[in-house]
């Protein structure tokens, strides 16, 4: 096939299903005959930045994790940082996807601030990711949408059967899971950054179906 060279970013609440769904995307793309890269951000482990906002999840970081534009700068450094790897990958692949990425900036910080997508922290994050760090814009973003019982329900079993998957408190917060997801919809709505595909995580997922939409 033609490389297409296309960013694929999944985006979702915590515990939607954005993992599982990129492996299975990853496969229906393979079998296509599409090489595939895969990421995630933040890249816990492999960037201090990312630390970091590990770090703040976790109270750890005093008064800078309960400032929304402080987290919000930790998370834009680390894809900041992160770039270089990502641009390569799509040098390599016909296909790249990220699970998380400057949405989830902008759908999270809003939702702490209370602030609608149009406010002034989403057109923030636009110019500081965007504008200021130049990261590379997503060619299409998928949104899995899931009720915010489910999605906690899912943290709670990562947390009581992966030993180092402890819930932070942006997963343990009900009602900001809430509003962040009412967020995310806004932003596909408005088609923020790129043209959005919305997908119901609580049905079978159509990845026959997605494959054709990335590949088009």
């Amino acid at each position: 096939m033609t490389a297409v060279s296309r960013l694929i970013v999944i985006e979702g609440i915590d515990g939607a299903g954005k993992r599982t769904l990129a492996d299975r995307l990853r496969t229906g793309l393979a079998a296509r005959g599409a090489s595939v890269g895969m990421g995630a951000f933040p890249r816990y482990d492999q960037d201090v930045h990312a630390d970091l906002v590990r770090d703040g999840l976790h109270g750890k970081l005093g008064p800078l994790g309960d400032s929304v534009y402080g987290m919000a700068v930790l998370y834009a450094l680390d894809r900041r940082a992160g770039a270089v790897e990502l641009r390569a990958a799509l040098r390599a692949n016909d296909v790249v996807l990220i699970d998380r990425y400057i949405a989830s900036n902008a759908a999270y910080g809003s939702a702490r601030l209370h602030e609608p997508v149009d406010g002034e922290f989403v057109t923030w994050v636009h110019d500081l990711e965007v504008d200021r760090f130049g990261l590379p814009r997503p060619d299409l973003q998928v949104l899995l949408s899931v009720p915010t019982e489910t999605a906690a329900a899912r943290a709670v079993h990562r947390e009581n059967t992966e030993a180092d998957r402890q819930r932070d408190l942006f997963e343990s917060d009900g009602g900001l899971q809430d509003r962040c997801a009412a967020r995310y919809a806004e932003l596909a709505a408005a088609s923020w950054l790129s043209p959005w595909v919305s997908l119901d995580g609580a049905l079978p997922v159509d990845v026959d179906g997605l494959v054709d939409v990335v590949l088009s």
